[in-house]
């Protein structure tokens, strides 16, 4: 593009590729052309073709109605035969006039390192001293170093050990700082597991390691689970649909609203199970959940916090049936009690479902399957965090204590987020979001006095200790693709 722009268009000339016009066009349907079994908008029930499109042409034929379309599926074969999508080369009226790169030309310079011409004119402009960058990493960023910092555990007394699911929204991370702050003879952090169905993108878990990574602890691994919902279909029946790109959303939960860039950045980093470093690729959640159990002593027992939807729960007591004989006990944030009161859900997005939680709605089949299994569960539900603090309370306690890092941090996030709760509608909902880290003191509280160390020592976390006695009442996780899945309690 860079060189037909530098030559103009008037021989046509191109320093690095062949071109031809081509004549080009979409397709948008499937043969057989000119078949209509109503699949096609363009055709279905009309006298004459929509945008003058010709009859028997490419546009013509069976259009894809989903990633499950009987039509486009070839039996045991795992590529479809749909190409709807697709550039095809046509002639006609059908079709635009397109100049096309057919390919790149060889590099001139005999016996060169490199084939193409491109490839070396790209590295010459890319080392020019004229307009060369002001900053690098090294000046910039003076005390980074690509170091793993792993503590030495000998001879240290190791408390309960603790296995951290969450889904990456803002309260999760402030509850994996907390129990990364509590005394390690209290809680012993063996394992976190992200969830790829819930309130960010699975990239994201860059952001949980480096959370690790600021706090010391590079030797705790990451699994990623799955990034649908369980007995789904990729793009299938998901409700993750319901959570919104903006406002509290991904994008937000992706950059942890712009203050992602403040942390300290690990060398361990996301990387796609396609990767040729098979080393390196990012462990699967029920990889790690293995890890933990082999690495356990005789007659320990791990206990679970789970914080976003149960996925990876349900899929560690599917695929190990005698999980339940290692877990002494399972922390679940999620569900809606409904017990002759007015409580309403929390999925804002679909305001025709009134009584569903997010935790349960996004993965519903998972949540039954949990609930029915033979675990001990203690459950803090949607209208106790309801009763948890304010923002207000919390950053009136943060902002009196003494300031270390991760109060600031902590500060930092709760003051932004009160900031777009209070003047943007779109981000009503955050406050509910926060209320993750109740679980965790609910888990200590047992042991009160180590609150003390968390953020500078003082006991804010208090607010959030909640003890939630149930006698009656529905989980409801009714969703309005999948279905209700609801477990009587």
């Amino acid at each position: 593009a860079f060189s037909s722009m530098r030559n103009g268009d008037a021989n046509g000339a191109n320093d690095f590729a062949e071109l031809e016009y081509m004549n080009i066009t979409v397709i948008t349907s499937n043969k057989p052309y000119g078949v209509h079994d109503g699949s096609n908008p363009f055709f279905d029930g009309r006298a004459t073709p929509k945008f003058g499109l010709k009859v028997g042409g490419v546009h013509s034929g069976h259009v894809q109605t989903g990633i499950r379309d009987s039509f486009c599926l070839v039996p045991g074969s795992n590529a479809g035969r749909c190409q709807d999508g697709y550039t095809k080369e046509v002639t006609g009226s059908e079709g635009v006039r397109v100049h096309v790169a057919t390919s790149a030309k060889p590099n001139t310079v005999y016996n060169s390192a490199f084939d193409r011409e491109f490839s070396k004119n790209f590295l010459e402009v890319l080392n020019l001293a004229k307009q060369a960058g002001r900053f690098n990493i090294s000046t910039q960023f003076p005390y980074y170093r690509e170091v793993l910092y792993k503590p030495d555990f000998i001879n240290v007394s190791r408390g309960k050990p603790v296995i951290f699911d969450m889904d990456m929204s803002p309260g999760d991370f402030v509850s994996l700082i907390y129990l990364l702050k509590a005394p390690r003879e209290v809680i012993d952090v063996k394992g976190v597991l992200v969830n790829g169905n819930g309130w960010a993108n699975i990239a994201s878990i860059d952001i949980v390691y480096d959370i690790l990574h600021m706090m010391g602890r590079d030797d705790i691994p990451v699994g990623l689970g799955n990034t649908t919902a369980m007995g789904n279909p990729t793009l299938g029946c998901n409700n993750v649909y319901a959570i919104p790109l903006g406002s509290g959303g991904f994008i937000d939960s992706d950059t942890l609203y712009g203050l992602a860039r403040l942390l300290p950045r690990s060398p361990r980093r996301y990387t796609p199970e396609s990767t040729d470093d098979p080393e390196h690729r990012q462990p699967l959640a029920f990889e790690v959940w293995q890890s933990v159990r082999r690495q356990l002593c005789p007659g320990d027992k791990i206990t679970l916090l789970t914080s976003g939807p149960l996925t990876n729960l349900a899929n560690i007591s599917l695929s190990d049936r005698d999980a339940s004989s290692v877990i002494e006990r399972i922390y679940v944030v999620g569900g809606l009690i409904k017990d002759g009161g007015h409580e309403k859900g929390n999925v804002f997005t679909v305001p025709s479902n009134r009584y569903a939680e997010f935790n349960m709605f996004l993965d519903p089949l998972a949540a039954k399957t949990v609930l029915e299994s033979n675990l001990n569960i203690t459950l803090i539900p949607l209208p106790a965090q309801r009763k948890a603090a304010s923002f207000e309370s919390v950053l009136e306690a943060l902002e009196q204590t003494q300031q270390t890092p991760e109060s600031k941090f902590v500060r930092q996030l709760f003051a932004l987020l009160k900031e777009l709760q209070s003047k943007e509608k779109l981000y009503h909902h955050v406050v509910t979001d926060c209320k993750t880290p109740c679980f965790p003191a609910h888990l200590l509280d047992t042991r009160c006095k180590i609150l003390n160390y968390f953020f500078c020592k003082y006991n804010f976390i208090s607010y959030l200790r909640i003890i939630w006695n149930v006698f009656s009442g529905y989980i409801f996780g009714r969703s309005s693709w999948c279905g209700l899945h609801g477990s009587r309690i």
